[in-house]
């Protein structure tokens, strides 16, 4: 990960216009390709942000050309730079699931069915550069699934659903890759945006899982 503090001004050229004013701000260069600008304010969101895939090009006028594959630009104007390091942060091992998510994975994983007749797992926590996906499957017609599994599915798991889609439709041997977001409830608002980014939206009854998994240790 690169940090680079610098005054710059920021224009935006694609489906909308932006300009940014010259400012002392953060830009965070990750080494997934994706680059944004920070103020000093407006908690974790950006001002202004190009996801991967895209090229960043530094000219030697200190000018910044960041082009996605849609061919859009993020122009950056660096007039002073105040800081500029990279750091190695290597693999993130992803938040640590409470226990009923942990054993919401274990038992989804051992009971596929639940996501449809002729579902076959591939493997749980499938790890990528940017943290493990829950579970990685196939459904009944053969396509590559990646599931995101929650307690109380909101905003944040879906977007963190869409970053995992995004890098595992870069590999041919799995893609297309479609996204289950998979919790015991859904807010509306998750819904919505899992919805109109085409992953699926599951709500799981943790107390019925269990019970078909007593069903099944029972002797008698």
């Amino acid at each position: 990960m690169r940090l680079v503090i610098a005054r710059c001004s920021v224009d935006y050229a694609g489906r909308l216009s932006a300009h940014l004013p010259s400012a002392t701000r953060l830009l965070l260069v990750k080494a997934d390709g994706s680059l944004s600008v920070h103020a000093d304010d407006r908690a974790y969101k950006p001002l202004n942000w190009m996801s991967p895939p895209c090229t960043l090009k530094e000219g030697e006028d200190g000018v910044w050309t960041v082009v996605n594959k849609a061919g859009e630009q993020l122009i950056i104007t660096i007039e002073e730079v105040l800081h500029d390091s990279s750091h190695e942060l290597g693999v993130d091992p992803g938040l640590i699931k409470d226990g009923v998510e942990a054993h919401l994975q274990e038992l989804l994983a051992d009971r596929m069915e639940v996501l449809g007749e002729g579902w076959t797992l591939i493997r749980r926590e499938y790890p990528t550069a940017i943290g493990p996906v829950d579970i990685l499957c196939r459904d009944a017609s053969g396509g590559t699934v990646a599931v995101e599994l929650k307690r109380r599915g909101d905003i944040d798991g879906v977007e963190q659903l869409t970053r995992y889609l995004e890098l595992l439709n870069r590999d041919p041997h799995l893609a297309p890759v479609r996204g289950v977001f998979a919790a015991q409830e859904i807010k509306p608002q998750a819904r919505v945006l899992a919805t109109d980014r085409g992953i699926d939206c599951v709500v799981l009854d943790y107390d019925a899982m269990r019970g078909i998994e007593d069903d099944k240790l029972r002797l008698f």
